[in-house]
């Protein structure tokens, strides 16, 4: 090898080196591509490389955790029997009776569809870490102005650190929430457990978002909010930012120029590949 040679190969590895991993998360598994927050879903993720899988929890009249954006069954992408529909008002037996894989969501025409697919427990999502080194990016679905459809924040916070304490997974876990009600109660009993600040709205500072938030290490506003100057002083701060739900290669592009530490998407895939592209992963 001529000397030459050996100086440009290691001004290539010292800029693979230096360039910054962007880190993805498949937005209810990949939703673009399999139906969301299933089995399916998730398992599609991982294959394709996530480094987070992101899901939405919701509590059962029985008080089970299960895996579903929507507190309130959505007819459009799951069947089921006629009758309620807030899964706070139905036991997990009654919630499994829905197929939540059979109907394409018409938002993704390359969604696959999967029959038979159930809504799963947080329990059997949890289970999923053998299959890999990724991560969780668990929502807790809590509104104050819908106290109907979940339980009280402190209860929620603790089936949550329950579920994650049983699997041994408290370094693997990140929960986020819009509603910070519940994250000040997790950080009160499960200190360990990372959390991250949801957030839409009015443009506002990360830093003061992150303290309303029980002084969450992460703050993850709408993709628009993600702007150059609010995430260097995020970074200055100490304070990782991860914006949602990005989709389309000239937002990923514009998210990656502001510095943002991970992105949130319905395509894993092909996020992965995009970034893979330009040396980001």
């Amino acid at each position: 090898m001529t000397a030459k040679l050996a100086v440009m190969l290691l001004g290539t590895l010292m800029l693979a080196e230096a360039a910054p991993k962007i880190l993805v998360h498949g937005h209810r598994g990949a939703r673009a591509m399999r139906p969301e927050n299933t089995i399916a879903a998730f398992e599609y993720a991982i294959k394709a490389g996530a480094d987070f899988l992101e899901l939405d929890l919701a509590v059962t009249k029985d008080g089970v955790l299960v895996v579903s954006h929507d507190p309130q069954l959505n007819p459009k992408i799951c069947k089921a029997p006629e009758g309620e529909t807030a899964i706070h008002k139905l036991t997990l037996a009654q919630v499994r009776q829905w197929d939540c894989g059979t109907l394409k969501n018409p938002e993704f025409a390359t969604q696959q569809p999967v029959p038979g697919e159930k809504i799963p427990t947080f329990d059997e999502v949890l289970a999923l870490s053998s299959q890999g080194k990724f991560s969780y990016n668990v929502e807790m679905k809590s509104d104050p102005k819908k106290t109907e459809l979940s339980v009280e924040p402190a209860e929620f916070a603790k089936l949550v650190a329950a579920a994650i304490h049983k699997h041994k997974l408290e370094n693997r876990v990140v929960v986020q929430s819009f509603d910070f009600r519940t994250l000040v109660e997790l950080r009160k009993i499960a200190p360990k457990i990372r959390i991250s600040a949801l957030y839409f709205g009015p443009a506002k500072s990360f830093v003061e978002i992150s303290k309303e938030a029980a002084n969450a290490e992460i703050v993850a506003p709408y993709l628009s909010l993600a702007k150059p100057e609010a995430v260097r002083e995020a970074h200055a701060a100490g304070l990782q930012v991860v914006p949602w739900t990005a989709n389309k290669p000239e937002i990923w592009d514009t998210l990656i120029a502001a510095g943002v530490d991970a992105i949130i998407t319905d395509d894993p895939a092909a996020l992965i590949e995009h970034l893979q592209a330009k040396g980001l992963r």
